[in-house]
């Protein structure tokens, strides 16, 4: 037997799918202990931890959450993340699709000097560009609105998106874009009835990442969102200085702010998985 095949046999042994529990285990055990404390009044967080709920589960209410849910500031904060994260999601998605297809099928002058123009943009850290961005979106009277911040995500997310998609739409074969033109069948046609359900897994993949990017984003925030317009993550750490370490405002927002994003992974989880295995197997 082949080291390979031994080394698959043990990656599915009974031994290994225990491991993998536990530290699934392990790595899910804060997340119960946030769960828990953001249903624990403040009085019972400070007397025990979060573990003596699992035996008086009657304890649990969702007056932390109803309290912060009635914060005005927190509940807007919500419905601003929202409105940054999902404009600049689906723009760099379609964005992205677009260049990517042009990259990778379309012949233009100077398409292979852009291209690694855009690849170079890899590897500029987002903190260079905060100055000077900033004094732009000064001028154009973009500094301290939700159209400033998700035009950033946007500028930002790009070389990222279309280096992916451009290298997952090459590995279409050639064969197929050049039977659909012979069928009479133009670019945008190719596009968008070829290309993009191919593409989907990549698709999703890539909007997951940009998705949990900027909905978890405090950097970009606290310097282009005024409070006005701030997301939840730069709300919850003015309510942290606000309150301190009261766990029973603390623990529900941080759990409401993560509890969106595991949603949406697990609604992609399927599409994840293949444009992650994409390619991995001929």
């Amino acid at each position: 037997m082949s080291p390979a095949a031994r080394l698959t046999g043990l990656l599915t042994s009974g031994a290994v799918r225990i491991a993998l529990l536990l530290i699934a285990l392990v790595w899910l055990t804060p997340l119960a202990g946030l769960l828990f404390s953001s249903l624990r009044t403040e009085q019972d967080n400070q007397a025990s931890g979060w573990w003596t709920a699992l035996t008086e589960p009657r304890r649990l209410s969702f007056d932390n959450y109803t309290a912060l849910l009635d914060n005005s500031g927190i509940t807007q904060a919500l419905g601003n993340t929202v409105l940054i994260a999902v404009p600049a999601t689906v723009l760099v998605v379609i964005i992205a699709a677009l260049a990517g297809y042009a990259f990778a099928w379309l012949e233009f002058p100077g398409r292979d000097w852009i291209f690694l123009l855009v690849v170079a943009l890899l590897v500029v850290p987002v903190q260079i560009g905060l100055l000077p961005v900033a004094e732009l979106f000064g001028e154009l009277g973009l500094f301290g609105t939700i159209p400033g911040v998700v035009l950033f995500h946007v500028a930002y997310g790009l070389p990222f998106a279309v280096f992916l998609l451009r290298n997952y739409f090459a590995e279409i074969p050639r064969e197929m874009l050049e039977a659909a033109r012979l069928d009479g069948g133009n670019e945008w046609r190719i596009f968008g009835q070829l290309v993009l359900p191919l593409g989907r897994p990549a698709l999703a993949s890539l909007a997951i990442f940009q998705f949990l990017w900027v909905w978890n984003d405090m950097l970009v925030a606290l310097l282009f969102a005024d409070a006005d317009s701030q997301p939840l993550t730069v709300a919850l750490q003015s309510e942290m200085r606000q309150f301190g370490s009261n766990i029973g405002v603390l623990a529900p927002g941080a759990f409401l702010s993560l509890v969106i994003p595991v949603i949406v992974f697990f609604a992609f989880q399927r599409h994840f998985v293949q444009g992650v295995m994409a390619g991995s197997v001929k």
